[in-house]
């Protein structure tokens, strides 16, 4: 399929609450290194930069961060504001706090409700801005959400945070977090190569409800922070075969297929390979194609 001519819009869009935004987007993982966090060879910082700019070229205008995506020598943060500050209006970007990594990169104790604070400042400090316009509370094994979330429903009283979204969470934890404040977006891994009936549920409730629905790893699959893997299906590779496409754009397709609610955020340092993301949002499966893939992915653990 041709890509360079192929702009984010081709997938439609969805609205954030007040923020229009293209259901291809991006997400900032990748920026720092050939794996996430501390798992590969640190990125070349001007390339990362062309990156974006390239993603905004192709109409992307939201972006999936958080403060603790960095390696030994690159920050995610520090490369979006470098590359997009002053930002445009139309762009949308999306943090995620909860987790903490301390300067050494190692992964500290997870974030208690009272610290959630210093997380959003934080990645307001590495942005370069004075608000957030889409904050996700990643769960992490808590099993009730409800104090963490209510602490960033105070911050969103307090104009620090526009709308609010949860990650890695079940059915529960949506209706737990929408007794204290709205929630415009839900983010859990999902993608062909897995299969976790509690993650079906929150997707259809998703779009029963009018809520984005935002998959982590839908390219890189059981890879997932080391990145994707090299090998794939037979299904699928026959799916790619049949539109002139590679793998992962196929993969794409197949998550942005599952409705009109869903958003793609796939990352990627390779100017080349955003280039070919942004295209899948062009790319339309059969019935058919979609009920193969639907089948190999029931399949997974």
């Amino acid at each position: 399929m041709t890509t360079e001519t192929i702009t984010a819009d081709a997938a439609g869009t969805w609205t954030l609450g007040d923020l229009p935004v293209n259901r291809i987007g991006f997400g900032a993982m990748r920026l720092t290194g050939s794996a996430a966090f501390h798992l590969g060879t640190p990125s070349d910082r001007k390339r990362s930069i062309a990156v974006l700019h390239k993603a905004r070229e192709l109409g992307v205008n939201h972006i999936d961060t958080a403060a603790f995506y960095f390696s030994s020598l690159r920050s995610a943060n520090e490369i979006i504001n470098s590359a997009l500050s002053p930002y445009p209006d139309d762009l949308v970007i999306a943090a995620k706090v909860g987790p903490f990594r301390n300067y050494t990169g190692e992964w500290g104790t997870s974030a208690r409700p009272e610290d959630l604070r210093g997380h959003v400042e934080e990645n307001l400090r590495q942005l370069g801005r004075d608000h957030l316009d889409l904050v996700y509370l990643r769960r992490m094994r808590q099993d009730s959400i409800a104090e963490h979330f209510g602490a960033l429903a105070e911050l969103r009283e307090a104009g620090l945070i526009r709308h609010l979204g949860i990650s890695d969470v079940e059915p529960r934890h949506l209706a737990e977090a929408q007794a204290i404040a709205p929630v415009m977006c839900v983010q859990n891994r999902f993608g062909l190569d897995s299969h976790n009936p509690r993650t079906d549920d929150i997707l259809r409730i998703c779009g029963e409800q009018g809520i984005a629905f935002v998959p982590f790893f839908a390219i890189a699959g059981k890879g997932g922070s080391h990145g994707a893997a090299s090998g794939h299906d037979a299904e699928v590779l026959a799916v790619a075969r049949a539109h002139g496409a590679t793998p992962a754009q196929v993969r794409l397709a197949w998550t942005l297929a599952q409705g009109p609610h869903v958003l793609a955020i796939p990352g990627t340092g390779n100017p080349d390979h955003l280039t070919e993301n942004i295209a899948a949002g062009a790319l339309r499966l059969t019935d058919e194609e979609r009920d193969t893939l639907d089948s190999l992915r029931h399949k997974a653990v």
